[in-house]
């Protein structure tokens, strides 16, 4: 066998020539940020805050606390990161139109989301979101609403806990909520029904998928250069090859969706997707709006669902108060029967907004500034700059919430026993602005009446009660990293103890 050719070597040695100059050239471009040094960014970098804190989140929270003007900037990511309500109000308000979600952020997501209304500006935004408005806002559709979420809770959701009740084991309350959001927003948004919701059978490979997903699609926005994760994905290696066939499977999912609503037909009566398949025949398109609802509806309501339970059984007293408020409205022996008798329950929503106040189920959102601007507090931002909001640090501002702010008080939320609504700007957990929130209601009847209905019957116990903060995974919604595990107990049988 002769020695090997010019063009042979040449022919090995091009590819690693062009990948080792391309990382050089990317090294170049972002060493100015990479390597800063600034105390902040290399406890980033070292992730030396883990030291200290179970969450990224709670770091964060301490910075924003002992910053003056409730704002930092962590170069090495080149955001801007605020709890100072007024320069939310500027971003989502004041100068709404100068911080987009940018494209920065919309490629972050794109393989993910797509073109769907969580990841888009302009006129595709506009569209989504006066679609999907014209159908949240029919009165008929909030009946439509509280009857699914009735449905699921007494028909499965009741039926699973009793089960775990008789025969007195654990329960993983975080997945059972991941299953009942995932058959509500089905039903209700697609008009199908996944029967998720059956503990007998292991959790799907389309859920599996969907977590993975979101947990990968988080992690991009943590890397020091959008350039790391794009040269993998190129690749396709590491944890862009894993993302991908996550996607891949979601992709099935969605199809499936689609295929089945149209051989079932539209329905001009209820659900969202038919409104969008009347507009569309484009199958990517529809794909996006259906991995978008399933994200709002799925994975938001779990997390708020989760938080709830967790504070309200470390909190007896509130437990109390929500079943006696619910005896006096609804009656003791009996269900609750309509939309409008949730609204009657004040106490039961100040808790609601109370626990989401401390575990937002978005803990942040960020938006790219679009042209060089000054923050209301003074600060300087430079176009292509990433700013973020943080609603997890909000919650824990004394100057927002006073100085019992990590005090978990329904009342704080009463004025003379009837709910009253705090500023958006300071309590941004639906959004706020011209983004805010069009799923608002239709969360609150899910929380509300899954709430309502299982601590009347049940007590919830925790299996850790020396964990004192929740331990976060990564991902685009809040959640808790080893489930929540509890004990269901019968309520009767705990009262005559």
């Amino acid at each position: 066998m002769g020695s090997p050719s010019y063009h042979d070597i040449l022919f090995f040695f091009s590819p690693i020539v062009i990948i080792i100059s391309i990382i050089f050239f990317i090294l170049k471009l972002v060493r100015i940020r990479v390597w800063c040094s600034c105390e902040i960014c290399q406890t980033y970098m070292e992730s030396r805050w883990s030291l200290q804190f179970d969450n990224l989140c709670d770091w964060y929270s301490h910075l924003l606390k002992q910053s003056p003007s409730r704002t930092i900037h962590i170069h090495v990511l080149n955001n801007v990161i605020t709890a100072n309500p007024k320069t939310v109000e500027y971003m989502l308000k004041t100068r709404f139109d100068n911080f987009p979600k940018g494209k920065p952020f919309s490629a972050i997501l794109g393989d993910f989301l797509g073109r769907g209304i969580f990841n888009v500006d302009g006129d595709a935004w506009r569209f989504q979101r006066k679609m999907a408005g014209i159908e949240l806002a029919r009165i008929p559709i909030r009946a439509f609403a509280f009857n699914v979420v009735r449905h699921v809770t007494e028909r499965r959701l009741v039926p699973v806990m009793d089960t775990v009740r008789k025969g007195g084991g654990v329960l993983d309350l975080q997945d059972v909520f991941r299953r009942y959001s995932f058959d509500c927003i089905c039903r209700f948004s697609f008009g199908l029904d996944p029967k998720c919701l059956e503990l007998s059978l292991p959790l799907s490979e389309f859920a599996v998928s969907f977590d993975l997903a979101s947990k990968l699609s988080a992690e991009r926005a943590m890397t020091v250069s959008p350039w790391i994760w794009k040269m993998k994905r190129w690749f396709n290696v590491g944890s862009e090859r894993k993302l991908r066939r996550s996607i891949a499977k979601i992709d099935l999912l969605a199809q499936e969706v689609i295929r089945q609503r149209r051989k079932l037909g539209f329905s001009e009566e209820n659900d969202l997707l038919s409104r969008f398949m009347m507009c569309t025949d484009d199958e990517t398109y529809l794909r996006d709006i259906v991995i978008n609802f399933l994200l709002a509806g799925r994975d938001t309501v779990a997390s708020a669902l989760t938080s709830f339970f967790w504070l309200v059984a470390r909190h007896p007293n509130v437990e109390a108060a929500i079943v006696n408020e619910a005896d006096k409205v609804i009656g003791k022996d009996e269900g609750v029967r309509s939309y409008e008798q949730l609204k009657e329950l004040h106490y039961l929503h100040g808790a609601v907004y109370e626990s989401m106040r401390l575990f937002p189920p978005v803990q942040f959102d960020s938006k790219f500034c679009l042209n060089d601007d000054v923050l209301p507090d003074g600060r300087f931002v430079k176009g292509g700059t990433r700013v973020t909001y943080h609603p997890y640090a909000m919650g824990r501002m004394e100057e927002i919430w006073g100085f019992d702010c990590l005090v978990f008080k329904p009342e704080r939320w009463l004025r003379d026993g009837v709910f009253c609504l705090e500023n958006n700007f300071k309590y941004p957990v639906f959004h706020a602005g011209l983004r805010v929130c069009l799923g608002k209601e239709m969360a609150l009847i899910e929380l509300k009446c899954v709430a309502v209905s299982l601590l009347r019957l049940y007590r919830v116990e925790l299996v850790q009660l020396d964990i004192t903060t929740p331990r976060f995974s990564p991902g685009l919604t809040a959640t808790y990293r080893d489930g929540l595990r509890v004990f269901v107990r019968s309520r009767s049988d705990v009262e005559h103890i």
